[in-house]
């Protein structure tokens, strides 16, 4: 459940860090300087982490997962050995 919520979060920041590399490669000032921030660019940021966010859900539930028709075989135990679940 990590790995999902983790890559949600890096799509999420990953405008803020590009903005942040970009100030920092043509030196203007600080980068953590509120003047190099100004809220407009900020929302523009915010709309494309909740695009790179809202696009990635979508990838995840159009190609994600098991194939249609798939049946689930969960997880049991047998002869004291554990088998974990699967499709087929």
């Amino acid at each position: 459940m990590i790995r999902p919520i983790a890559t949600e979060l890096a799509l999420f920041v990953a405008p803020f860090v590009l903005y942040a590399l970009f100030l920092w490669a043509i030196k203007r000032g600080g980068v953590l300087d509120r003047a190099n921030w100004p809220l407009k660019h900020v929302f523009w940021l915010l709309v494309a982490a909740f695009l790179l966010v809202i696009g990635s859900f979508i990838v995840l539930a159009e190609w994600g997962g098991a194939p249609p028709g798939s049946t689930y075989v969960p997880a049991r135990i047998e002869d004291g050995k554990f088998i974990p679940g699967r499709t087929k």
